[in-house]
């Protein structure tokens, strides 16, 4: 009779994790860059409501990267680690990019002996135009030009971005 009851249970949740697992799959691949729509984004400790927020990004279309799904649930993480689970209404394909490390040079052109466009430090967050090869088209508040993809945080080597 235990044994029964125990072989009801564990089948009982191998098909709700099964249903889980089904739900979760957005088809989009993992891990993936998004940015944020909101000016204030709870993150929470689990894939719920019910859950207690672990961090509250600020920052409007900042980047995060994409861990995990489950449901409507995304698990994301920003340029520090800092992160938690997120409702996917407050997500957006658009890519944006946060400058990495030091200050760097923004280019007219993708090309180093390109006139410069601007300086642009660390923690700079801007949009993603594109990438291709080692360089990425972007707009840092206002200001176009071509940055190597090493010096950004947002977007994968070797990742083609339109």
């Amino acid at each position: 009779m235990v044994l029964h009851a125990l072989r009801i249970i564990l089948a009982a949740l191998c098909m709700a994790a099964a249903g889980a697992i089904a739900a979760a799959d957005s088809g989009l691949p993992l891990p993936r860059f998004v940015s944020l729509k909101a000016g204030e984004v709870n993150a929470r400790a689990g894939p719920g409501f019910r859950y207690p927020v672990n961090w509250v990004f600020l920052r409007k279309d900042m980047p995060v990267e994409v861990l995990e799904e489950f449901g409507q649930w995304r698990r994301v993480r920003d340029i520090e680690n800092a992160g938690g689970w997120v409702h996917q209404r407050l997500l957006s394909g658009r890519r944006g990019v946060i400058v990495a490390g030091g200050e760097h040079v923004l280019y007219r052109d993708p090309d180093t002996s390109a006139r410069l466009a601007a300086r642009a430090e660390a923690g700079v967050q801007g949009r993603l135009l594109s990438c291709s090869g080692a360089w990425c088209h972007v707009d840092l508040a206002g200001h176009r030009g071509w940055m190597p993809r090493a010096h950004l945080w947002g977007v994968y080597d070797g990742e083609t971005v339109e």
